[in-house]
């Protein structure tokens, strides 16, 4: 059973952006390429064992690219070490320094995220990109609207998507000037109403891939709404390459929300989506500790398909017809199983621990799912 849906329902189909493609180390950005999640480290990148073990973790969640400051020499004389110790391109980021974005480059960085802007005179800008040109690296123009350029807020009075799209445009007339064309590109505030006009202005002025973020969204709790909100808005529109999640939180947070984001639009499939039901007096198991605990055994499975967890036969048989496994709540202690939309089997309270029952029944389809995969695909099932 498929529940992926869309090629038989339009009204869940979304047309994306046409965009050009680069390559971020081995990663595609923009085109056809899956969008792709990001995150940042917040280890001092001098301290090399903590900032690998820490890229480490956001791999595990999920992660494809992963961003590293680069702010002094100390920093980028670790990255090469860095680099050769994770799996996946890193982005260096580069502020003021230029010297920093070519020792990046050397090191090994797969992007450099820049202002041209605020690099120094245009020689510098030249120089830091002869030496992503020579070491094959990409670049991220990343404007943000709390450091817009000094003549830009002079002209508009405060930030406001026309100034962040004034100084994108600026910035990429720069690279474009220097014959460089392998870049993406951000425009990013606090303000979701801000950063979605302005990312809205964007998409529309060029054919750039586009990394989204709300920056600075706030803590998990309310960063994850925030960020929700506006890159939900953008990719339902059909905007967006590439995502980061801007967390006051441990990184790997931000690499599961960004993953629940495009999960819940259909855009990207990776591990177990969960449909449970908020619980009320009809249910029959205690749905939202049981759900609790699903989510904490089942952080391992990779592999897409759903799982739906109801506790009553209210909207559970309803549910479970268009997920691959469900659980329903039934009377006196006895529950029933679907496996592939249809009834399978019961269990009773005391039979076997429910949740314990429910790893197995996940833990058996995401087996079978990877036999029938072709070997070069068992390792991208999760795209």
């Amino acid at each position: 059973m498929t529940t992926d849906h869309t090629s038989v329902r339009p009204w869940r189909s979304i047309a994306r952006r046409k965009s050009r493609q680069i390559m971020v180390g081995n990663v595609p950005v923009g085109g056809d390429a899956p969008i792709t999640v990001q995150t940042m480290t917040n280890t001092l990148t001098s301290d090399a064992k903590a900032t690998i073990e820490q890229i480490n973790r956001c791999v595990d969640a999920g992660a494809d690219i992963v961003r590293v400051s680069c702010p002094d020499e100390a920093s980028t004389a670790a990255f090469k070490d860095i680099v050769k110790n994770v799996s996946v391109p890193l982005v260096a980021d580069i502020h003021f320094h230029y010297r920093r974005g070519i020792e990046a480059a050397e090191a090994g960085a797969a992007c450099l995220r820049i202002n041209p802007g605020n690099i120094g005179s245009e020689e510098r800008v030249r120089e830091v990109i002869k030496a992503a040109k020579d070491n094959n690296c990409a670049m991220r123009i990343g404007v943000n609207a709390g450091s817009l350029e000094r003549d830009l807020l002079e002209k508009y009075g405060e930030p406001c998507p026309d100034a962040m799209l004034e100084s994108a445009m600026r910035h990429i007339r720069i690279l474009e000037d220097n014959d460089f064309f392998n870049f993406k590109i951000s425009c990013k505030a606090s303000d979701v109403f801000m950063a979605v006009a302005a990312y809205q202005l964007l998409a529309d002025a060029c054919d750039y891939p586009i990394h989204l973020g709300i920056t600075e969204a706030g803590g998990l709790r309310s960063g994850t709404v925030k960020s929700s909100i506006g890159m939900g808005n953008l990719l339902w529109s059909g905007i967006g390459d590439t995502i980061r999640v801007s967390l006051s939180a441990a990184p790997e947070e931000e690499v599961k929300v960004g993953f629940d984001i495009l999960k819940g639009l259909g855009l990207r499939h990776r591990g177990v989506n969960v449909i449970s039901c908020p619980s009320c007096a009809r249910q029959q198991f205690d749905v939202i500790k049981t759900v609790e605990v699903l989510e904490q055994r089942l952080a391992h499975i990779t592999t897409p398909m759903t799982l739906s967890i109801i506790g009553c036969v209210v909207n559970g048989p309803g549910e479970a017809l268009m997920t691959d496994i469900g659980l329903t709540g039934g009377g006196k202690g006895t529950h029933q199983i679907y496996l592939n939309g249809e009834q399978h089997h019961r269990i009773q309270d005391g039979q076997e621990d429910l949740v314990t029952h429910i790893v197995r029944q996940v833990e058996a389809k995401a087996a079978e799912i990877a036999a029938r995969l072709p070997a070069p695909l068992k390792s991208t099932a999760a795209a």
